[in-house]
């Protein structure tokens, strides 16, 4: 059955991949008037891809117990990197989100390895406490609170796509774990409520909403007939 579910993940990972790379190369007509390359996106991404890959390899090669024990320290270093995304001169301020740090050439998306803390952190609260699934202090309040932390600071970046799938993964190993469906269920249908009502409050957001409902008044903008 564990083999199986290997499987099933690495099919998983390989879908979304796929898929990643064709919508990618999707925008690379316009990368020809940018970079002067119409693979310079497909290329770069090529290159991220094999740094991942090596990194998912070694992670693989190491006892999952490393990652239970450690859990505080990656949840440190994602919440140390979030709080420099407010700091000028360190997190880059694009389109009206602080989401990147800049490291001379590098840049670098903190809730990338939020995300990653949030599961381990998740993973290794729910081994050390198997029956907390049943119980609201320990299954579902408590840990929600830890994620809400860093959760909070990624909203406060004006990333709500990430904030939306950040707490939608936690809520997943929550589940797995054997949290409350109930309870995730009625905390799903709130939260959904009040990040509405922070997009709407937003104009960038509600910018993007209206291009998605009404393309056809934003073709000049797009380059279009």
């Amino acid at each position: 059955m564990h083999r199986k579910s290997a499987y099933i993940l690495f099919l998983a990972v390989l879908g979304l991949l796929v898929i990643g790379i064709v919508m990618l190369f999707s925008t690379s007509a316009f990368a020809r008037d940018s970079h002067g390359d119409v693979y310079f996106f497909i290329r770069r991404q090529a290159i991220w891809f094999g740094i991942g890959l090596a990194i998912c390899i070694l992670a693989a090669l190491i006892d999952y117990h490393f990652w239970q024990r450690t859990w505080w320290l990656w949840f440190g270093l994602a919440m140390v990197a979030l709080a420099l995304c407010y700091f000028p001169h360190i997190g880059m301020r694009l389109n009206g989100s602080r989401r990147w740090i800049a490291l001379g050439p590098v840049t670098f998306q903190p809730s990338e390895l939020a995300k990653l803390a949030a599961i381990v952190f998740l993973a290794a609260w729910f081994a050390r406490r198997e029956e907390a699934g049943s119980n609201l202090l320990f299954g579902i309040i408590l840990p929600l609170a830890i994620v809400g932390l860093p959760a909070a600071l990624v909203l406060g970046e004006v990333d709500l796509g990430t904030s939306a799938l950040f707490v939608t993964t936690a809520f997943v190993v929550m589940f797995v774990a054997g949290a409350s469906p109930l309870w995730l269920g009625t905390i799903s249908f709130a939260g959904l409520g009040g990040l509405l009502l922070v997009a709407s409050r937003i104009s960038e957001r509600m910018g993007r909403l209206s291009a998605f409902l009404h393309p056809q008044n934003y073709k000049e903008d797009a380059g279009l007939q």
